[in-house]
C-alpha cells in the first residue's frame, strides 16, 4: 500500500502518461501537478519514484537534457491499473463506512427493542 506522498506522485506520473505505458518528464513536471499543501522536493520525488519501483508501479531511468534532470518513465502493469485499483480502494472505504452506519442503526434499535421489552 502507498503512504500519501507515493500516492500522490503516483498520480502526476499517471495523469503526465496520459494513457500511454510510458513518459519523460522532468521534476518540475511532476511538482506542477502534486498539491499545494505539502513540501516536495527533487529528492523527496526521488525517493517516491524508487519507491514506486520497488513496488513494481513503474520502472525509471535518470537521464539529463539540456543540464536538467529528467525521468524517463515506463509504467508496469501496477502503474498501469493504478486508477482503477484507486477507485476500488475508495469504493471499498465507502462501502466501510456505510456499513458501520447499518450497524450503528441496528445497535440503536436494537437497544430501544431491549429497553421496551424490559421496561424503561
Amino acid at each position: 500500500m502507498l503512504n500519501r506522498y507515493e500516492n500522490d506522485v503516483m498520480s502526476a506520473v499517471y495523469s503526465l502518461c496520459d494513457g500511454t505505458d510510458g513518459c519523460l518528464v522532468s521534476p518540475i513536471d511532476i511538482m506542477s501537478i502534486l498539491p499545494v499543501g505539502r513540501k516536495y522536493n527533487a529528492e523527496r520525488i526521488d525517493d517516491a519514484l524508487n519507491a514506486l519501483r520497488l513496488d513494481g508501479y513503474l520502472d525509471v531511468i535518470t537521464s539529463v537534457r539540456k543540464g536538467e534532470k529528467m525521468y524517463v518513465i515506463s509504467l508496469k502493469e501496477n502503474g498501469m491499473a493504478y486508477k482503477r485499483s484507486a477507485k476500488q480502494r475508495q469504493r471499498d472505504v465507502m462501502f466501510r463506512i456505510f456499513l458501520a452506519f447499518v450497524g450503528a442503526v441496528a445497535t440503536f434499535v436494537f437497544g430501544l427493542i431491549i429497553k421496551a421489552v424490559f421496561g424503561g
